[in-house]
C-alpha cells in the first residue's frame, strides 16, 4: 500500500471515529501538512468516500469549518445479530449511523430458516443499496471459530456455517464476511461507541443464558489463538458441584443465570433463562421481597467473580452487558461490595470503573458492524476505493 493509501486509509478510519472530525482536526491526527491533508481529503471527497457537512460556527474569525461525514453514495456495511428470541439487520454508514434496519422474531426456528431470513434480508439490503455494501458482520450467542458456530445452547444450535446467513454477491467479499460471538461483539462496540472509548484496558461482560466477554485496548479487541477467548463464564468461580453443559463443573455462568435465579426461588430451571431473569429482576426492581433476596445472591457472585479479573487482568474499566448490567442496576450495593471485597489492596486504592454497558440490547449488533469496518480498514490492499 503506497504512503497515500495509507493516508486516506487512516483519515476514513479517523473520520469514522470521530464525528464532527475537520481538516484541521484531520491533519492533527494524521500528522501532516494542511497540504497533503488537503490533497487527501480532496481525492477521498472525489471517490464519494467522504462528504463535508454543512459548515459549523465557531465563534472565531475566518473561513467556518465543515465536519467530514459519510458521503450519501458511500460505502456501508451489514450488520445482524441472532439473540434467543429475535434477528435484527441494520445497514450502517462511515461513522456508525444506521440508514435502514429489519428484522423478526424467530419463535422455535432452526439455523436454516433464521438464517435464511437474515440472507433475504440482506438481498433486499444490497438491491437498495447497489454496490455500495463493503462486507457483513453477524453476531451470534455461542461459541465461534472464524464464521463457524461450534455451540450455542440457548439457540440449541451446533456446527453451524454462519456464512449462509449473506447471499452470494461481488459486494461481499469472502474475507469481509465476518462473524462473532455476541459478549464479543459488545465488547468492541462498548470501545468504539460506548462507555469504553478512551479506555486502555476495558473489560466486557456479558449475561444471557451464559456468561461472556472480552477485552479490549485501546479500542482493538485482544484475541485468542483460535478467535474465541473470552469464556469467562467457564471460570471455576461457582459452585463446584454444580455441571455446566459445557462439561466442566463450578463454571461461573452457572451462578448467575435466569437459571439460577428459579433455583434461588425454589423453581424449576426455566425454558428460556434470559426472559426469566428479566422477569426476576423486574420483580426485584418492583420490591418483590423474595425475588430480591434471589438477585441479591447473584449479584454478590458477580461482583466477586469480577473482582477476580480485576485482580489479573489489571482493567481500568468494567462493562456490564445484558442480565448483568440489569443485576448492577438493580441491586448496585451487593455488586459493589462483592468487588471491593474481593479486589487486592492495590487495587482498591485505583478500583477499575464498573458500569452498565451504555449500548445496551444494541450492543451485539453495533459491534457487528465494527468488526467489519475495522477489518476494512486492514486489508493489505486498503479500503476499495481509498488507494
Amino acid at each position: 500500500m503506497t504512503n497515500r493509501a495509507t493516508l486516506g486509509r487512516d483519515l476514513l478510519r479517523a473520520a469514522h471515529l470521530t464525528p464532527g472530525l475537520t481538516r484541521a482536526d484531520a491533519a492533527r491526527a494524521l500528522g501532516t501538512g494542511t497540504g497533503t491533508t488537503t490533497e487527501i481529503v480532496v481525492r477521498l471527497l472525489g471517490e464519494h468516500l467522504l462528504a463535508e457537512g454543512p459548515p459549523s460556527a465557531t465563534g472565531r474569525r475566518g473561513r467556518p469549518t465543515r465536519p467530514l461525514v459519510a458521503h450519501p453514495e458511500g460505502p456501508l456495511v451489514l450488520a445482524a445479530a441472532i439473540s434467543h428470541e429475535d434477528w435484527r439487520l441494520r445497514v450502517v454508514e462511515l461513522g456508525g449511523a444506521v440508514v435502514a434496519e429489519t428484522g423478526g422474531p424467530h419463535g422455535a426456528g432452526g439455523p436454516d430458516a433464521v438464517l435464511a431470513a437474515v440472507r433475504a434480508a440482506a438481498r433486499g439490503a444490497l438491491r437498495r443499496f447497489p454496490r455500495r455494501v463493503r462486507g457483513a458482520g453477524l453476531a451470534v450467542p455461542g461459541l465461534v471459530r472464524e464464521a463457524h458456530l461450534l455451540d450455542a445452547p440457548l439457540l440449541g444450535w451446533h456446527d453451524v456455517d454462519l456464512r449462509a446467513a449473506w447471499p452470494r454477491s461481488p459486494d461481499l467479499p469472502a474475507d469481509l464476511v465476518l462473524a462473532g460471538n455476541d459478549a464479543r461483539c459488545a465488547a468492541v462496540a462498548e470501545a468504539v461507541r460506548g462507555r469504553a472509548a478512551g479506555s486502555r484496558l476495558h473489560l466486557h461482560l456479558h449475561l444471557d443464558a451464559g456468561l461472556g466477554g472480552a477485552l479490549t485496548t485501546d479500542g482493538q479487541l485482544l484475541d485468542g489463538a483460535r478467535g474465541s477467548a473470552g469464556e469467562f463464564g467457564h471460570l471455576p468461580f461457582g459452585d463446584p458441584a454444580r455441571r455446566c453443559g459445557c462439561g466442566a463443573s463450578g463454571c461461573w455462568g452457572t451462578a448467575l443465570d435466569g437459571a439460577a435465579l428459579a433455583r434461588l426461588l425454589g423453581e424449576q430451571d426455566p425454558p428460556d433463562p434470559v426472559s426469566h431473569g428479566h422477569r426476576v429482576l423486574d420483580r426485584a426492581g418492583a420490591g418483590d421481597p423474595a425475588a430480591g433476596r434471589a438477585v441479591a445472591v447473584v449479584a454478590r457472585a458477580l461482583g466477586r467473580g469480577t473482582a477476580g479479573l480485576v485482580n489479573a487482568l489489571d482493567a481500568d474499566l468494567v462493562t456490564l452487558g445484558g442480565l448483568a448490567g440489569r443485576v448492577l442496576d438493580v441491586a448496585p450495593g451487593e455488586v459493589r461490595a462483592a468487588l471491593e471485597a474481593g479486589s487486592m489492596a492495590v487495587r482498591r486504592s485505583s478500583p477499575a470503573v464498573l458500569a452498565a454497558a451504555a449500548l445496551g440490547a444494541d450492543g451485539p449488533l453495533v459491534g457487528a458492524g465494527e468488526l467489519v469496518w475495522s477489518r476494512w480498514w486492514d486489508r493489505p490492499a486498503g479500503p476499495r476505493g481509498a488507494g
